[in-house]
């Protein structure tokens, strides 16, 4: 697939602090998480990737544009929900829109049109009508994903767009996020502090941690074990269970008080999961492959960088 965004030695400096050091990065279609934690660079990678602030070393493309001289061909088909309100104190909701829409050159009909549609998209009834400055923390959330989206851009940079929602607003979010990628074929860079989210709905993940790519990889591949285990939930005496599938010489580790990882392939496992099973008197309750936790795998990179620095 054609890189959506390449940056090869990109490094950018405020006076003398580094905020971004030698930064290779290639971001292909699909949902792409961006994590790391405060201080990594993410929002200076952003403004890169926007136009927003120049490289001070390095070159890259975003959408087959160069970063250094085409920052606004490049704002032209980039859609960017911040974290922060960007709303005009005065105007509703639907108002908002208008205004925006209007701004990526729709006429003035075409451009409430339009509002009135990404917002009924979003989910957003009669409290369009409303002044912003009213709306609840998840009214605003939706009103700025939905100015994100109205020109109807190739590609999306969402900062924490599940910040602050309850649970249905969360999930509705982030199905909102899934229609776009999948039906409609928008790429998506989810800049976020919510792994869960991360793991429900990204393809690829990017992990930033002092400035620099620690982790760039897909999801499925990250996640997948070094080496082949199932995890196995029971309902019994766990112990008992355990010393059977030793007795078969099977390995094993415990993981918490009614699962064990066992290692091995799952057709070598088959029989002596279940015999086991059958002979120290427990019920297998569930049996998946393993995989590496998203958690796990971002405490590491970040640890990598802090004991480098120590």
């Amino acid at each position: 697939m054609t890189a959506l965004i390449e940056l090869k030695n990109v490094t950018k400096d405020y006076g003398r602090f580094r905020a971004l050091s030698n930064v290779d990065l290639t971001i292909r279609p699909g949902i792409t998480g961006l994590l790391g934690p405060n201080g990594a660079g993410k929002s200076t990678l952003i403004k890169v990737l926007l136009g927003l602030v120049r490289i001070s070393a390095g070159e890259g493309h975003v959408l087959g544009f160069p970063i250094r001289t085409s920052a606004d061909q490049i704002r032209t088909h980039i859609g960017y929900m911040p974290e922060d309100d960007c709303y005009v104190h005065g105007l509703s909701g639907i108002e908002s829109m208008q205004v925006v829409a209007q701004l990526s050159r729709f006429p003035g009909t075409e451009a409430l049109r339009r509002g009135h549609e990404i917002l009924d998209f979003c989910g957003m009834g009669q409290e369009r009508y409303r002044p912003v400055e009213t709306y609840s923390t998840g009214m605003r959330q939706k009103l700025r994903f939905a100015m994100a989206i109205v020109h109807d851009p190739k590609l999306l940079i969402l900062d924490e767009p599940t910040s602050g929602l309850d649970p249905e607003e969360r999930e509705a979010m982030l199905n909102r996020i899934r229609i776009l990628a999948r039906q409609f074929g928008k790429s998506v860079i989810l800049c976020t502090h919510i792994l869960p989210d991360v793991q429900v709905v990204c393809d690829n993940v990017v992990i930033l941690a002092g400035g620099s790519v620690r982790v760039s990889d897909t999801l499925d591949e990250l996640c997948r074990m070094p080496n082949p285990s199932m995890t196995v939930t029971l309902s019994g005496n766990r112990d008992a269970y355990r010393d059977r599938l030793t007795a078969k010489g099977v390995q094993s580790e415990v993981m918490s008080l009614r699962q064990l990882r066992v290692f091995g392939e799952v057709a070598v496992l088959n029989e002596p999961l279940w015999s086991a099973a059958t002979e120290s008197g427990c019920i297998v309750r569930g049996l998946s492959p393993s995989k590496n936790s998203l958690e796990q795998i971002f405490l590491s990179a970040v640890r990598e960088v802090t004991h480098a620095n120590s």
